[in-house]
């Protein structure tokens, strides 16, 4: 199987994008690695800091590491990390990437962090690759009643992400574009800086990660990925579709207690929605 690595690269070359998906559970898991099956296109599994301290980190990557072995084109990336030691726990743990947010540190402070990081994977010679964030994406994947005050005033400066890139050593970077973690309850739409993208990428040489893209149009997303973000980030519009489906599943039934039974509308939800974006996101 290709290394991520190799994957991005085919990504960043066809200008179109990986989709990365956050999963709580195995149902999830399974469900999202469905879609992939049904396109024919590889995916990657997220975890967060809390996702991963409910799946348990062990867990996840052992059902990758099945996976792979069942013949599944599939990579497990820790999302939103913010320790050098959680970073070094799913290094550890085979993971084939990790996001060190430093986001909300100062800039000299985000570099030097970062770049501990990428320094122990290099010492460690398991291949895993390292993205780092500059800017702020807003909140967490949540449902919200409106968009954060300042999500635009924070958004990645083009020379500073090269900067970055530079001086920590990452192989893929996650800028401020526009995009917000969450999905307006309401529809609103967050405006993706494409032009930004561009920039971005041309200054600073690297893959792009695109984080937030739950509640961003259709058109925005295709065009982020045709722009150089490689991979985009779906987590909102997944936790919506696993909840629906059980919620379906639970309205239909009041007196069902088999979770097998009441869980599968939910997984059933999840498989509809990644597949939808798997196509969006692999469309030149």
């Amino acid at each position: 199987m290709p290394t991520l690595k190799e994957t991005i690269q085919a990504a960043w070359e066809k200008k179109i994008a990986l989709g990365h998906f956050n999963v709580s559970d195995s149902n999830q898991f399974n469900a999202v690695l469905a879609a992939a099956a049904n396109v024919g296109q590889p995916v990657l599994i997220g975890v967060s800091e809390g996702e991963r301290k409910f799946f348990g980190v062990r867990n996840i990557a052992a059902l990758v590491r099945a996976a792979r072995a069942a013949g599944v084109q599939v990579y497990l990336n820790a999302d939103h990390t913010y320790s050098i030691d959680a970073c070094k726990e799913v290094v550890d743990a085979g993971f084939d990437s990790v996001i060190f947010d430093g986001s909300h540190l100062d800039l000299e402070e985000n570099i030097a962090q970062t770049k501990a990081v990428v320094d122990y994977v290099r010492q460690s010679g398991r291949g895993t690759l390292v993205e780092g964030e500059i800017g702020r994406i807003g909140t967490s994947s949540k449902l919200l009643d409106a968009p954060p005050a300042d999500l635009d005033k924070d958004l990645t400066d083009p020379q500073e992400a090269a900067r970055f890139v530079n001086e920590s050593g990452i192989d893929m970077l996650a800028p401020a574009v526009g995009t917000m973690h969450g999905r307006i309850i309401g529809g609103a739409e967050p405006k993706i800086d494409i032009a930004r993208i561009e920039a971005i990428r041309n200054a600073a040489g690297v893959p792009l990660v695109l984080h937030g893209g739950s509640g961003s149009s259709d058109a925005d997303l295709a065009a982020a990925g045709a722009a150089g973000c490689s991979i985009v980030h779906i987590n909102t519009d997944i936790r919506v579709a696993y909840r629906k489906g059980i919620e379906s599943s639970l309205a239909a039934d009041a007196k069902e207690i088999a979770p097998y039974k009441f869980l599968g509308e939910g997984v059933v939800g999840v498989e509809k929605v990644t597949e939808k974006y798997i196509r969006l996101f692999a469309e030149k």
